[in-house]
């Protein structure tokens, strides 16, 4: 197994591309904890999975936007299970609107959960990945910071700082051994995806050479590479994972 006693931290991990992370990690031989803040029914389903494949995990409710919920999660993870490994800065919900409609908590909200959130998990994890001489922290992107999106100008400025805070992080802490990584994800068919009006989504699929979205399953498989002993001299690195979409 390649994440045998590890310990991981996926935020929002109670569905789509979380929930694929946390599968996957799990499957791997690691403890994971996740977080969710809306549906308890998805997060039911996912601990049901959890249990079926015999990981051992920790569920909590409550936004990582909030910097308290943020640190006490992390805190009792590190109570629990002793050590943390990795950290999945996965949450992230849209809002999208034209720039001119967009009222100032929509902008808002999607900037302190995409991008904020990641300054309350990270600080809270990187004390404990300095004292190991060991982490990982793998921030998940989008295409949108990269390419752009008509009424995503929100969203794309939080995932675009998502790139940033990925690379000046490596820097800061490589000497720790902790890699900071990032994914750019394409589109993906999740239930984020498909609140997309189909005629978005019929303008956007022919651009992906590949011909079809991707499954979360297949950013999960790159999540766990970067968790593991595999990725040992990849850090500050924007890995591309949209079927070819963006070159």
């Amino acid at each position: 197994m390649l994440l045998k006693d590890k310990v991981a931290i996926v935020t929002g991990g109670s569905r789509g591309i979380g929930r694929a992370i946390a599968l996957r990690l799990g499957q791997e031989g690691a403890k994971v904890a996740i977080n969710y803040s809306r549906s308890d029914h998805d997060a039911e389903e996912t601990k049901e999975k959890l249990s079926q494949f015999g990981i051992n995990y920790l569920v909590f409710k409550g936004s990582v936007a909030d910097q308290g919920f943020a640190k006490e999660m992390i805190s009792e993870v590190k109570r629990k299970w002793k050590r943390i490994d990795t950290l999945v800065n996965n949450a992230g919900i849209i809002r999208d609107r034209p720039l001119l409609l967009m009222p100032e908590k929509d902008w808002d909200d999607v900037l302190n959960t995409n991008l904020k959130s990641m300054y309350y998990t990270s600080k809270a994890v990187l004390s404990t990945m300095i004292a190991q001489r060991w982490g990982r922290i793998i921030n998940i992107s989008s295409l949108t910071a990269i390419a752009g999106r008509e009424t995503q100008t929100n969203y794309g400025a939080a995932k675009a700082g998502v790139i940033g805070f990925t690379k000046s992080l490596a820097r800061e802490i490589g000497q720790y051994s902790i890699l900071v990584n990032a994914i750019v994800a394409g589109l993906i068919d999740t239930q984020m995806t498909k609140k997309l009006p189909r005629e978005i989504m019929a303008q956007l699929k022919p651009l992906i050479p590949l011909g079809r979205l991707g499954r979360p399953e297949e950013v999960a498989d790159v999540v766990l590479f970067l968790s593991s002993d595999l990725c040992s001299y990849i850090t500050g690195a924007v890995l591309n994972v949209s079927g070819g979409e963006y070159m």
